[in-house]
């Protein structure tokens, strides 16, 4: 599965899509067992499985976001929120001038708290997946971990790694179980107060299966925002 977008001019021309799709992932510490680049690979994943279900014009990604709660791992790059709602802005705005009105945000990391006030000021924007798709792809997969307890390196994003791209994923998410469910004060804190490792969740569950499960689930989802944007 090809993460970056391979299209040349002709394609997305012909492809005419009034829908752009932009993963947003970070660089930051997933634990022992899955990369720096988790999220963003995520993000991709999701929007390349969406891209293959719907037309749209498949943007590439943006790679360091708003990870300063990771700040405490060695690897974890951050830039500020100003930033990321900088360079979000100028792409709707580079888009719109090519004649593609609509944007999808494909967010593959929660710190991006940002991007809600984006949409929320944008016209014709939207962000991907929403909390109700997330829990419809959680429930379709058989995601035994809740929303709140699989935060980081977990069973979710496991799974999408095993399912998608198998080669990525070090040994030791067997064993890499860690909860912390009373983190009321990450945003002050930082992560590091809760975990050790890194990790915030049950990764010794996760299969391939699942993923699989969990991207055709999002990919189904999305059709509800095409046609929303589309109206």
């Amino acid at each position: 599965m090809h993460l970056l977008p391979t299209d040349t001019t002709a394609e997305v021309r012909d492809r005419a899509a009034t829908v752009a799709v932009l993963p947003v992932g970070s660089h930051e510490q997933h634990g022992a067992h899955l990369p720096l680049a988790t999220d963003t690979v995520i993000a991709c994943t999701i929007a390349r499985a969406v891209a293959d279900a719907h037309r749209v014009q498949l943007l590439p990604p943006l790679t360091i976001t708003c990870s300063q709660e990771h700040a405490a791992w060695p690897g974890t790059v951050s830039i500020s929120a100003r930033t990321l709602f900088a360079v979000v802005t100028d792409v709707a705005e580079s888009l719109r001038r090519s004649g593609v009105r609509n944007l999808v945000l494909v967010n593959g990391h929660g710190g991006n708290y940002v991007l809600s006030n984006i949409v929320q000021e944008a016209e014709r924007m939207a962000l991907f997946p929403g909390l109700g798709d997330w829990a419809a792809a959680r429930e379709s997969a058989g995601v035994e971990t809740s929303a709140d307890s699989d935060m980081h390196a977990g069973e979710l994003e496991t799974s999408i790694l095993l399912h998608a791209h198998p080669d990525l994923v070090r040994p030791g998410y067997e064993t890499g179980d860690h909860l912390a469910d009373d983190r009321r004060h990450m945003l002050t804190l930082g992560l590091g107060p809760y975990t050790e490792s890194g990790v915030v969740g049950r990764p010794s569950l996760a299969s391939a299966r699942k993923g699989e499960a969990l991207l055709a689930s999002l990919a189904q989802s999305f059709g509800q925002y095409l046609d929303l944007l589309d109206a």
